[in-house]
């Protein structure tokens, strides 16, 4: 058997498709025949049509495999990037400030979707607590290094935000459905988020002073 080239390839495609026996068959379905046909070809080509042509053949078959192969991952990644977002991330794509989560929060729960809802409302959260900067802006924030960074500054309120952590992530990644009680929970932590006060840093003290003694010890007051 003599090696199948393009021109070859072509002119054997168009007679197969312009057969008048195959008229009833869908343009779909002579498509996918004639594509099986071709690859048998090149099959038989490669395990008997001689030195030349198996090489031929085989490389052929290699390279629509590999571009098979391709095509898969191509679609595969688009669709990761275009439906999936980054693991355990907080936002979105877009945007929003804790005004606008806090709307949409209060949207979702009064038509009782109560899954969006949460999802918003610990959002509206984490956006007040970098629009204080309370905790840095970090793209990629999960809900667990949000309630561990705004510890640090409120300490009071720990307990909650790493409850409210595991409430997003339950009806986000865990398959848990939203409550109305979850809701009301985080709606209540947002309030005393956005009212509570943080806890101030203490400046280390400078080297020799005793501890729990003013820097300004002793000195008259800071001038």
């Amino acid at each position: 058997m003599r090696p199948i080239d393009r021109e070859e390839a072509a002119r054997q495609a168009t007679r197969e498709l312009l057969d008048p026996a195959y008229e009833t068959e869908s343009l779909p379905d002579r498509i996918y025949r004639w594509v099986m046909q071709f690859l048998g070809d090149l099959v038989d080509a490669a395990t008997g049509g001689g030195s030349a042509g198996g090489i031929i053949a085989s490389v052929a078959i290699v390279l629509i495999i590999l571009g098979v192969i391709l095509l898969i991952s191509w679609q595969l990644r688009r669709s990761a990037r275009k439906n999936a977002p980054a693991t355990g991330a907080l936002f979105g794509e877009r945007a929003m400030s804790a005004a606008e989560h806090r709307q949409a929060a209060e949207r979702l729960a009064a038509e009782e979707r109560w899954t969006p809802a949460v999802q918003e409302r610990l959002r509206a959260i984490a956006r007040d607590l970098e629009e204080r900067a309370l905790v840095d802006g970090m793209p990629g924030r999960t809900a667990d290094e949000l309630a561990a960074e705004a510890a640090v500054s409120l300490p009071g309120l720990a307990d909650e935000l790493a409850a409210a952590a595991r409430s997003f992530d339950d009806v986000t990644y865990g398959g848990v459905p939203g409550t109305r009680d979850a809701y009301t929970q985080l709606a209540g932590l947002d309030d005393r988020v956005s009212q509570a006060r943080p806890v101030p840093i203490a400046s280390p003290a400078p080297a020799g002073a005793a501890p729990g003694t003013s820097p300004w010890a002793g000195s008259g007051g800071a001038s």
